[in-house]
């Protein structure tokens, strides 16, 4: 289980980030479950990412439902064309 990055995340349509999120929810318990019988994980920092996936995709979710316009900063390298050698 990777990282999902907020920008592909945001690209997904409201019905795919509602079927994420359910099956985030359903990894998530299945690991928590899993790690209470006394089990070690396999990956234990796969509970520390489908935490932070689950947070991220309700995060963006509840954004959608309120109707928030969300800024998305654009990654650009400043190289010798910058404002700063002018």
């Amino acid at each position: 289980m990777t990282l999902l990055r907020t920008r592909e995340i945001r690209e997904m349509t409201d019905d795919a980030l509602a079927k994420k999120v359910v099956d985030l929810e359903n990894d998530l318990l299945r690991e928590r479950g899993v790690a209470a019988m006394g089990g070690a994980p396999p990956s234990p920092g796969r509970l520390r990412a489908l935490r932070t996936n689950l947070a991220r995709a309700l995060t963006i979710q509840h954004e959608r439902r309120l109707g928030l316009k969300v800024v998305v900063r654009e990654r650009r390298f400043v190289g010798s064309e910058g404002p700063e050698d002018a």
